[in-house]
């Protein structure tokens, strides 16, 4: 049985450390004078390594002056070009290659400004005519943001492992309101956090509410399973800017801020919704079907989620630190 428990556990682990979230690029162009532009071009990075993904203009369009930066997990990369973006095809290389999607937004001195979101299935737009703000993208990024960030989704499994049943509604809300509160200050109130520092408490929160999980199966009592909604809101308040750093590159588009991050935020709850009806529905049938297991399965999952979460925050700990 502990043997198995162990094989089950680092399994989880195995899987969840290699998983990374997707984030989105970014490409920023704007008409500084007559055919003459500056672009900003920015892209995640995994692993170390740049997504090979490539912004391809009409014409002729040679870069100069160009510069590179990665600051956190982001390349940014600046350079100046004197061509024609008044008409012809923008598109992304290697696009139809990723899950990634791109932000566009090409602003011009006497055409209309573009503004468009490029997908895989969907790598290129025409500079012809104006192609709109895409504000309803940002509830698309906001699901994806919690459906792929893995730290966040453990963050609330654990809190479905850990609270009764009757608690749940509240808990789940009190994490809601808080990252709310936190990411919707960072990307309207300028309100910041370096990144690893929050990426290291964002993982110690998991570690954390594994262990808690643990201490509930041996009976003991703790804060965290009396009043789980203080752990939820307070930990939730870090998630947000988490969750703030999917916004960061990007930005929000002018005009429309406010309405893109709600809808940004109601993504992430919708696709946060889906994932406790999931994993419910999921012990439901469970249940059903080898009720005995049950127990076993739900230790599983705490060891796992502490055994993961411990692992990423050593993890971000060497890599900020050392």
């Amino acid at each position: 049985m502990r043997v198995t428990l162990c094989v089950l556990a680092s399994i989880l682990m195995a899987l969840c450390a290699a998983a990374h979230e997707v984030r989105p690029a970014y490409l920023e162009i704007t008409e500084t004078a007559h055919g003459e532009y500056d672009v900003i071009w920015k892209q995640p990075v995994l692993d170390g390594r740049r997504l090979k993904l490539d912004p391809v203009f009409p014409g002729n369009c040679a870069r100069q002056n160009e510069r590179m930066s990665a600051p956190a997990a982001t390349l940014v990369t600046r350079w100046s070009m004197a061509c024609n973006l008044n008409n012809g095809e923008l598109s992304i290389s290697g696009l139809d290659r990723t899950l990634t999607d791109v932000f566009v937004r090409v602003e011009r001195l006497e055409e209309d400004d573009v503004s468009a979101l490029l997908r895989p299935g969907a790598n290129a737009i025409q500079l012809s005519g104006p192609q709109g703000a895409p504000t309803l993208a940002y509830f698309k990024i906001g699901v994806e943001h919690i459906i792929f960030g893995f730290d966040h989704l453990l963050f609330v499994l654990g809190l479905v492992l850990l609270v009764r049943p009757r608690q749940l509604l509240a808990t789940v809300t009190a994490f809601t309101v808080a990252h709310s509160i936190t990411l919707a200050a960072s990307a309207l109130g300028g309100v910041t956090l370096p990144g690893p520092p929050v990426e290291i408490v964002i993982a110690m929160s998991i570690a954390l509410l594994g262990a808690e999980a643990i201490y509930r199966k041996r009976g003991q009592d703790t804060l965290a399973q009396n009043q789980p909604w203080i752990i939820a809101f307070g930990f939730g308040l870090v998630h947000g800017f988490g969750f703030a750093g999917a916004l960061s590159d990007i930005g929000l588009p002018k005009g429309a801020e406010i309405f893109a991050l709600l809808l940004f935020n109601l993504g992430v709850e919708v696709g946060q919704v889906a994932f406790v009806i999931f994993v419910l529905a999921l012990a439901w049938v469970g249940q059903r079907l080898y009720r005995q297991g049950a127990p076993f399965v739900r230790k599983a999952a705490a060891y796992a989620i502490g055994i993961t979460g411990s692992f990423w925050a050593i993890e971000r700990i060497a890599a900020t630190f050392f």
